[in-house]
């Protein structure tokens, strides 16, 4: 291998992934969730209110813990009320797992060049793509989450007291993210490890209680902040329950309910494949040579009869599938539950590459090849669509960027270096111009149907004096966030009862009308914003011929008592 050849390669290919999560900083921000937890900090950081979560102005927020919404909001008060300052901590954390995935990956297979390969399998990853820019507290999560493995794995390791404390800590910072989710990713990795290496006298160190002290302190605050919203003030209503333990619930509540599906809608005919399905696009374009790699080692498991063989390890593999087939019982099932087995995924599949370079396995390297061409080809054709098909003519600048990385692509196949090298560089390029057309045409693009932003820039430039009512609990969490200030909303009762002119938006014109009938208020259009839920595209809103009947009009109004 060419040291300083391999050196360039990294460069270049931690300096193309940066543009892509650079551009993804001014894609505006996506509702539901994202825009909705971007307000959420923005509210905390306003009131000076780090105790109480709330979905909107007035309806308390029980789902998840407070972590993700604290870091928003002092990036707020760092950086000021933007979509950039919302993202920082997201995107320091996942500069933190992927720092994380570097170390580990060194500390398991001694190999520092694939180490820098698990980093760049982990960035250029789909779903960890999309969480810098659709934020929510998965980032953060992530980072939490493979930071508190990989010092958990250096404490079984070396039996010291700060990697323990290092990952307690961390451990602590997960949990205060996303709840128990975090604990079971760790337990089951670490699990996996301590009973492949037979390492069970480690679980009796007296160490290991300074360790559940740090973890107990890291994650004071949350369960502090809980009690105060909640246990303090049992007439508190959420869903339409009252008497609510907020420490009962983080504790325990909150990932029962995900398993029972209570509070969460379901599917009628539920899918108890769909996490071992979703990780083939989450984890794209290395979920083939992830699962291939699974079963070898399954074979050799086998082959070995489960006896340890020096150099071989199953916390990365052994433990993404125990979490696979325990979060597959739960009734409540979405895509970025995946997010956090992301860093060990890469692992993994960095470390199983290198087996293949090591052990001489050239007709497997070869047939990756031919998986690499093929998304070649795949991403030529959805780029092509995407570019020219979907929205207006993209900019030469954007055509030329996107034609020199697929010209660098396909030079670089035909070289002469290693094959499995062609197959992590050539995957990770495609990953790279892939999300390039999507990050610097597609998501801009596709925001100006979400109506939230666009109302929020009219209102600043023409009625930045007026107070503005959201009908009936349609919120629009991007209107809050971008104007920002928490919108009130009015209910049919509320809206008969008004004695001045107010400014209103709804989806529902008619409904509107209907509920205002025979009585003494005039309905006044000032504007119409085009709307569409940009989260479930279809084939026929994509069609910018067809897209016209698919979009639905988003009213600014003034009602005017007569």
């Amino acid at each position: 291998m060419n040291n300083t050849i391999n050196k360039n390669l990294n460069f270049i290919l931690y300096g193309l992934t940066a543009i892509i999560y650079i551009l993804g900083v001014f894609i505006p921000l996506i509702e539901n969730d994202s825009a909705q937890h971007a307000t959420m900090g923005m509210r905390i950081a306003q009131y000076n209110d780090f105790t109480h979560l709330f979905r909107g102005p007035v309806d308390p927020y029980l789902d998840k813990p407070h972590l993700h919404f604290w870091l928003a909001a002092l990036s707020f008060k760092l950086f000021g009320i933007n979509q950039f300052a919302y993202r920082i901590p997201a995107l320091l954390f996942t500069g933190l797992a992927a720092y994380s995935t570097f170390k580990f990956t060194k500390d398991l297979y001694g190999n520092k060049l694939y180490a820098h390969f698990a980093a760049i399998i982990f960035l250029t990853s789909e779903t960890i793509i999309l969480a810098n820019h659709d934020v929510r507290t998965d980032a953060v999560f992530t980072g939490a989450v493979i930071l508190a493995i990989w010092q958990l794995y250096r404490y079984i390791a070396t039996q010291k007291l700060l990697p323990l404390v290092i990952g307690a800590f961390a451990l602590g910072l997960a949990f205060s993210t996303k709840g128990l989710l975090g604990v079971v990713v760790t337990g089951a990795c670490l699990f996996c490890h301590i009973a492949y290496t037979r390492s069970w006298k480690v679980l009796l160190n007296p160490k290991l209680f300074i360790g559940l002290v740090v973890f107990t302190v890291t994650i004071c605050p949350v369960l502090y902040a809980y009690y105060v919203q909640f246990d303090m003030h049992p007439e508190v209503e959420v869903n339409g329950f009252k008497n609510l333990s907020g420490v009962k619930f983080i504790l325990w509540d909150q990932s029962f309910n995900r398993m029972t599906a209570t509070g969460f809608k379901t599917p009628k005919t539920p899918d108890h494949l769909f996490f071992f399905h979703t990780v083939l696009w989450v984890f794209f374009p290395w979920s083939l040579f992830f699962y291939t790699g699974v079963v070898y080692k399954i074979k050799e498991l086998i082959k070995n009869k489960f006896r340890y063989v020096t150099g071989n390890e199953v916390l990365t593999w052994g433990g993404t599938l125990l979490v696979l087939i325990v979060i597959s019982f739960s009734k409540s099932k979405l895509p970025h539950y995946l997010n956090s087995l992301m860093p060990v995924m890469s692992v993994f599949t960095a470390g199983f590459l290198l087996s293949l370079y090591k052990n001489h396995k050239e007709k497997t390297a070869k047939a990756f090849l031919y998986v690499v061409y093929f998304m070649f080809g795949a991403v030529v054709l959805v780029i092509t669509g995407i570019l020219f098909f979907t929205f207006s003519f993209p900019s030469w600048f954007l055509i030329i960027a996107i034609v020199a990385i697929l010209a660098l692509l396909f030079m670089y196949l035909r070289t002469n270096t290693y094959t499995i090298q062609k197959v992590i560089v050539g995957a990770a390029l495609v990953s790279i111009v892939g999300n390039l057309a999507m990050s610097g045409y597609f998501y801009p693009h596709l925001l100006h149907y979400q109506s939230g932003k666009w109302i929020a820039e009219y209102i600043q430039e023409h009625l930045p004096n007026e107070k503005i009512y959201i009908y009936d609990k349609e919120y629009r969490w991007s209107l809050d966030f971008y104007n920002k200030k928490l919108t009130p909303t009015l209910t049919q009762e509320e809206l008969t009862a008004i004695k001045a002119p107010i400014l209103l938006t709804t989806n529902e014109l008619d409904t509107l009308k209907e509920a205002l009938q025979g009585k003494p208020y005039k309905i006044e259009e000032i504007e119409t914003f085009d709307d569409y839920r940009i989260t479930k595209l279809s084939l026929k809103f994509l069609n910018k011929h067809k897209r016209k009947d698919q979009v639905k009009n988003t009213y600014l109004l003034r009602i005017i008592p007569e």
